[in-house]
Order: structure tokens, then sequence, then C-alpha cells
């Protein structure tokens, strides 16, 4: 396409091959394809694949929900995937540079940094609270799996098995214990000050039991206040918790890409290696094989429910990791021509398929658990954190030796959560190291300031409403802008910029261009399938809730706002790019704005010599015949 004359460039930009080839090597490139591969791993494979997959297959239709999970993920998170790595390693740029195929929407790359920017912020809260259960893990016995402990109250219990038994004082059964009972009552029964008290209008027989496990995580682990309007005090022992937190992975960030590269070698490993002893361990428990036939049994006419196609999208879609931007920055550390069309397809079937392998470890428990209860497996397992801190915990105290199985289960989160942390803000440092290259001589620097900044910002997070931030946070900031970000990226490279052109760039890596199918999805299906979840997602659309804690209308503004900040970038940078583009004539200039500008071209330089040598297309057509068919 032709190339627009910007007069604004980046400093990058303005050097001479000799001096880009000099900053080039600065920059950094993978020690190996392993590396890359490993680090790739790590960042897909997270949370997510452990305590959220399993949930929703099990309430899908079990193995018919593999049915639109594979769907997704062949023409959704696929495509995108391969894209990004493409145009990532094509560049040697991170995701705020990638925009110059098509300066109008170079507000992407803002947004994306700020969606990451939230998300690195919240997302080691979760690994603050997996290092506070696996100091915890030590202590014997398990300081969740008894009642003796300052902070449980009177209507403490433990054990699975004793939940259908507990019984008030006229004999009558009591009510099931669960998270929104917890929540629901907590404001008025509890409020820790040191140690469980009750309040004193408040009548025995209006309390409702808890089990152990709950009582450690609410009122040790988050301790938390009445609600979003209450702060409460700092907790001490997971502000520790955080502080080691951020101190790790700013060990892990220290020499950029050159340290990340060599610590997924255990992060990105480990996780795998716990997952098999577990699910060796979980098989020789009684009850475990009712537990994988529960999670894998199909039941096809879920399939009829356009709830269950959703999920399945949208499970794809934020655990492989398109749209957010890292894949741009990790794939622009690679050789130029390194086989990114393979390499994205064993990167997602690897992702995925740690979702399918974890859910086999979670369900041999979870089995058991429901065994040892009495119960059906689907009234023992839960979704999300609550798996992982409430009913995993209450399952590993009932094995033999407690201790070792609960350190190596929140070992394995750690590293699950470790990994996509250190990548997602490695990410953000590349992004800034690219718009000012000189700053990547002071790398550790960088690295220690970022996580010192991130610490301190964060400590709120470590207050007694917490809670209520971090879910406010995770529920609105990739709500909405996630998915269109994916659209647009499908426009930019599939019509504006062209799949045709994006093409024969993928041709002089890989020695082959993109085959047809992939250009159909890129051009008509994938971008379809984005706006069908958006569409779904804002019709299905309900407030966040901590239990039965709903938040106040200002606690929705502050929602909303975070949900829409990623987006104001677009309009803002698309009114620059006009304004600096080419023309006499606005017309002029906004045509100018959807061109290529300098800073579009291939990393390496000896290429780069034969790229504008190459004949472009300098029209501005983007027929269906010509990007899909290459004609």
């Amino acid at each position: 396409m032709e190339m627009n004359q910007d007069s604004n460039l980046d400093d990058v930009d303005k050097l001479s091959n000799t001096e880009r080839a000099q900053l080039e090597n600065k920059r950094g490139r993978w020690g190996a394809k392993l590396d890359y591969m490993l680090s790739m791993v790590g960042f897909c494979v997270g949370l997510g694949n452990i305590w959220r997959f399993p949930y929703l297959c099990m309430r899908n239709g079990g193995g018919a929900f593999l049915i639109p999970f594979i769907f997704f993920l062949l023409a959704a998170g696929l495509p995108l995937f391969f894209l990004e790595s493409s145009v990532g390693q094509f560049t040697g740029r991170s995701f705020f540079h990638v925009w110059k195929a098509c300066p109008f929407f170079e507000g992407l790359g803002v947004g994306m940094f700020i969606v990451l920017f939230v998300i690195t912020l919240y997302y080691n809260v979760i690994i603050t609270w997996t290092i506070f259960y696996l100091g915890s893990s030590f202590f014997s016995p398990l300081p969740w799996a008894v009642c003796e402990n300052d902070w449980n109250t009177l209507e403490c219990f433990h054990g699975i098995s004793n939940m259908s038994s507990q019984h008030d004082s006229n004999g009558s059964t009591k009510e099931s214990y669960n998270t929104s009972n917890l929540s629901k009552t907590y404001s008025k029964m509890y409020h820790y000050n040191g140690a469980a008290s009750l309040v004193e209008n408040i009548t025995k027989e209006t309390i409702l039991s808890s089990t152990s496990e709950e009582e450690f995580w609410f009122y040790r682990v988050l301790r938390m206040s009445e609600g979003l309007h209450d702060i409460g005090g700092l907790n001490w022992r997971l502000t520790i918790c955080f502080l080691v937190a951020w101190i790790v992975v700013c060990i892990c960030l220290i020499k950029g890409v050159k340290s990340v590269g060599k610590v997924v070698y255990i992060t990105a490993t480990l996780p795998y290696l716990l997952l098999i002893v577990i699910l060796i361990k979980g098989l020789t428990l009684p009850g475990s094989t009712d537990g994988i036939l529960f999670y894998i049994r199909p039941d096809f006419d879920k399939l009829t429910s356009v709830q269950v196609w959703l999920e399945a999208g949208i499970q794809v879609f934020y655990s492989l990791g398109p749209a957010w931007g890292p894949l741009f920055t990790m794939a622009s550390f690679n050789k130029f021509n390194n086989n990114c069309y393979r390499d994205s397809i064993i990167l997602s079937m690897i992702s995925e398929g740690t979702s399918i392998f974890g859910g086999f470890a979670i369900f041999t428990i979870v089995g058991y658990m429901a065994h040892v209860a009495g119960k059906p497996v689907d009234k023992v397992v839960q979704a999300g954190s609550e798996l992982a801190f409430l009913v995993y915990p209450e399952a590993l105290s009932l094995l033999p030796l407690p201790n070792v199985w609960a350190v190596l289960f929140f070992l394995t989160l750690f590293t699950v959560g470790l990994d996509s942390q250190f990548t997602t803000l490695e990410s953000c440092l590349t992004a800034f190291t690219d718009i000012f290259p000189r700053m990547r001589n002071h790398k550790a620097l960088m690295a220690m300031s970022s996580c010192l900044f991130l610490f301190l910002v964060g400590l709120l997070l470590c207050t007694g409403c917490g809670i209520y931030i971090f879910q406010l946070l995770d529920w609105y900031i990739a709500a909405f802008s996630i998915p269109l970000f994916g659209v647009i990226e499908c426009l930019v490279f599939g019509w504006i910029y062209g799949a045709d052109n994006l093409s024969r760039d993928i041709e002089m890596m890989i020695g082959r261009g993109v085959p047809i199918y992939m250009r159909i999805l890129w051009c008509v299906i994938t971008p379809f399938l984005l706006v069908m979840l958006s569409v779904f997602s804002i019709y299905t659309y309900r407030p966040p809730m901590v239990g039965s804690y709903t938040y106040p209308a200002y606690g929705r503004a502050i929602g909303w706002i975070v949900a829409f900040l990623p987006m104001v970038p677009l309009p803002i940078c698309a009114i620059r790019a006009i304004r600096r583009s080419k023309g006499d004539t606005v017309w002029k200039k906004l045509c100018s704005s959807f061109k290529p500008s300098e800073g579009w071209r291939p990393v390496s330089n000896s290429v780069f010599i034969r790229y504008k040598i190459e004949n472009r297309s300098g029209d501005f057509k983007s027929t269906i015949l010509r990007n899909i068919f290459g004609i």
C-alpha cells in the first residue's frame, strides 16, 4: 500500500540502519526458540484454565461443552493468535507500534496499555492470596481446617460431611452454608477486630453456620469490611504477601526478556508436573471416578442454549489472550524467519488442552469431596476463587499428609499466576521502551520502579474493601473493550491494510502465504463471532456482586468508567492521526490516515530493502477477492 509520509515519526523511525540495528540488539531477542514457547505457554495458561474452565464444562453439558469450545478455538482464538504473532514478529515492535499499518487506529495500542496496566495492578492480588495460603500450608494442623483460631466464630464447623448435619437448638436442620450466606450476614453479624464477636442485637437463632474454610478466607485472609464505602484497615499480613509477590515479579523482569526467557523454564513447566502428581493422587481416592464422569459426561441438550456457546467463546477468547497486547510483544522478540504459523497452532492447542487436563485433576478431588459428604458432585463444586480458596483447601485437609498436598496445590497456583503476571508487565515495559528506545539501557531500574509504583497503588487492595475493588476492576476492565479491540484488529489487517498484503508480509518470514481459510476467518467469520459475543455480553450483562453484596450506584458508575476508559484513546488518537496525515482537505487527510506510515516496516534490514522495492498496492481497494483469494 502507498506509504503515508508522516513528518512526526517516533525516534526509532528516524535512525539510520546501523543505529537501528544497535537498538534492536539492545531491545533483545529470545535466547532460544524454547524460551519463546514456554513464555507464551506461561502467559496463555493462567488461573482461569485451572479454576474456571472445569466449572464451565461441568455446568454447560460436560463433554458436550467441548464442541462449542473447539469451534470457537478454531474460528476465533487461533486466527487472532496467529494474526498477532505474525504482525509482532514482522515488525519487531510491541502492541503500541504495530498500528502504524493504519495510523487512524493507533489508539488501540494506548487502549491495550490501559487494560494491561489495570490487570497487572489487581492480578497480583490473586498471587498474594496464593502466597498467604502457601505460607499457611506449613502450619499443622492447617489453619483453615480447625475452628479453634481467634478469628473463628461460635458457629464455625469443619468438614464437608458435616454440612448437612448442622442442627439448631430445636433439632431442625439448618440451612446449608455457602459464600452468599456469609456475605449476606457478615455486615449484620460479625465485625473482625482481632477476634470474632457478635453484634448485640443479633440472636443466636439468626446466625447461619459457616465452615472453617470460609471463616479463614473471609476473616483471616480478606478481613472484609462491610462494603465499598468502608475501606477498613490495612491487613499487614496480606500486605507482606503483596510485597513478596511484587519482589518475585521484579526479579523475574530484572533483565527484561532475557530473564523472562529463563524463569519460564520453571514457572511454565512446574504446574504440569504438580498437576500430574495431584491427578495421580486424586485417582487413588474413593469417588474420583464419579467426579471425572460428572466432568466429561455429555449433555447434548445443553448445546441448544445460546448461553453455552457464549460462555465457550468467552472462555477461549480470554484464556488465549488475543486483543490484549502481549501476543504482539512476545512475538516481536522472535527471529524474523521463525515459523509463527506452526507456533500459533501448537501454542493454542497446548493452552486450551491444559484447561481440559486441569479439569481432570480438579474433579478427581471434587468427586472425593462429594463421596465424603454423601452428596452429588454439583452440590460441592464452585467456580473461580471459591473453588481455589474454599472448596479445594477443604478437600486437601481431608487427605493424608494434608500439608504436603496443600503446598503442592498452592505452589501450582502460584507458578501458574506468576508467569502470566510478569509476561503482562514485561509487555507494558517493552511498549514503553519502544517509544523511548534509549531507556533499554536501564531495564533493571525500570523494572524496580514499575513494581514499586504498582505495589504502592495496589495497597488499597490489601484493605478491608480490597475484595470489592478487585471484583469491580475484574468485572469491568475487559468486559466490553477487549472484544471491540479484536473486531478492529480484523478490520485493520483483514480489510484496511488487507489480508493479501499481510499474507505477503508473512510469506517473507516463513516462505509461504496465509491459507485461504485463514483469510476467510480474519475477514468474515472471526469478526462476526466477536460482534456476536459483544452483543450477547451486553444483553446478558448484570451488575457485579460479592456474595449477596450489591454495589451502590456510585460503585457501578466507577465500574462503567473503568469499562470505557480503554476506548477513550480511540477517537483522540484518530483525530491526531488525521491532523498529521498528508492532504490539503479533511477528506484526503482522513484517507491518508488509513494508509501505513513510514514506521510500518519489517524488522529485518535486509528484507526491508526488498520490501521497499517491491510493488505494493498503491490503491485503497479492499475487495473480497483481493483480500481473501489474493486476486
